[in-house]
């Protein structure tokens, strides 16, 4: 984004307008940190705003400031619709195609409002008038962070702004451990702090609140973890029967892939996961150096992401999807063992 788009939208949000904010579809901490870090800074400027969320999200992120506040579409549509309806600015946070947003791709495609993309995924579609887009960073959130501070607002970020885009950076870099946290992430990070975000809560209330039934649940991940050491490969599988089993709430299964991993000589991970409901099953996928799992779910299960993080889905049974990934690995073997 250039200085004369951020002029044009300086003069663009100079007088209060009506503004809707969309995460992607299954929105995680940093869709949802950049979406209220956003609306914070905007209903600063007494701007009428509304967070529209494709469809519900884990109640590990429910506790953000504002929270409530945001509008689910899946429940909400006829609002929604209307909300949409009336925007003079939409901005779309943490996605760039509208295929991720589910059912609200046609209301936000068709909407007359000016369109404001902020995201750093790989491959962004041309809808947005103006395209804040850069894969080199940690997260939207960090991006979100900019985006204020190139609008000469730096000093306007307070505690509820600065707790809402923390949240999003750290669950994003995998609490800043993963290669996309460089130094200037650490610099935003203090700086969030010291304009009052509380880190060490922050984290509590991310991760380390369990439920009896996810730690039970991710016992039966665990012992469903399969390792194909001639692809430096593991995978974990969860039926939807498993699910039940163990009463899944969205959100249990947040870092299960990870688990793979973690494992020595594994360089590539993926979890499927059964979902009866939508007839697909989601696949989430890690990987360690230069192999992009981006390109790997994007030829093979219609998703992507990042280089080291993505998702996608398949339309075929669990036990198809996964005899699938297996028949495919052999394609990958040189690269793989190349890392």
């Amino acid at each position: 984004m250039t200085n004369e788009d951020y002029s044009s939208i300086k003069q663009l949000l100079s007088s209060k307008k009506n503004i809707v904010i969309v995460p992607h579809k299954n929105p995680d901490g940093d869709a949802i940190g950049s979406s209220l870090g956003l609306y914070h800074y905007l209903k600063k400027y007494n701007h009428e705003v509304t967070v529209i969320a494709p469809n519900d999200y884990p109640d590990f992120l429910k506790w953000m400031p504002s929270e409530t506040s945001i509008l689910k579409y899946e429940l909400q549509q006829e609002d929604c619709d209307t909300v949409i309806n009336q925007a003079d600015i939409i901005f779309t946070l943490d996605f760039n195609a509208l295929n991720r947003i589910g059912d609200m791709e046609t209301p936000i495609q068709s909407a007359k409002g000016i369109k404001i993309m902020i995201d750093h995924h790989q491959q962004p579609d041309d809808y947005a008038l103006y395209m804040y887009s850069d894969v080199s960073m940690s997260s939207t959130c960090e991006m979100v962070y900019n985006f204020i501070c190139n609008l000469g607002d730096k000093d306007s970020i307070d505690q509820d702004i600065s707790t809402c885009l923390y949240t999003g950076i750290m669950t994003d870099t995998g609490s800043f451990r993963f290669p996309s946290t460089t130094s200037t992430t650490h610099k935003v990070i203090a700086n969030l702090i010291e304009k009052g975000a509380n880190n060490a809560q922050i984290h509590n209330n991310i991760y380390d609140t369990n439920t009896y039934s996810r730690l039970q649940l991710l016992g039966c991940a665990l012992s469903n973890l399969k390792v194909l050491p001639e692809y430096r490969t593991a995978y974990i599988s969860l039926s939807q029967q498993e699910l039940n089993t163990f009463n899944f709430k969205k959100g249990d299964t947040e870092g299960f892939v990870n688990y793979g991993l973690s494992l020595e000589g594994i360089v590539f991970a993926v979890i499927f996961i059964e979902n009866e409901q939508e007839n697909i099953v989601k696949v989430s996928l890690r990987s360690k150096g230069a192999f992009s799992v981006n390109e790997f779910s994007r030829a093979h299960f219609n998703g992507g992401g990042h280089t080291n993080a993505a998702g996608g889905k398949s339309d075929l049974g669990l036990k198809e999807t996964i005899e699938k990934f297996i028949s495919i690995l052999p394609s990958y073997k040189e690269v793989l063992n190349h890392e």
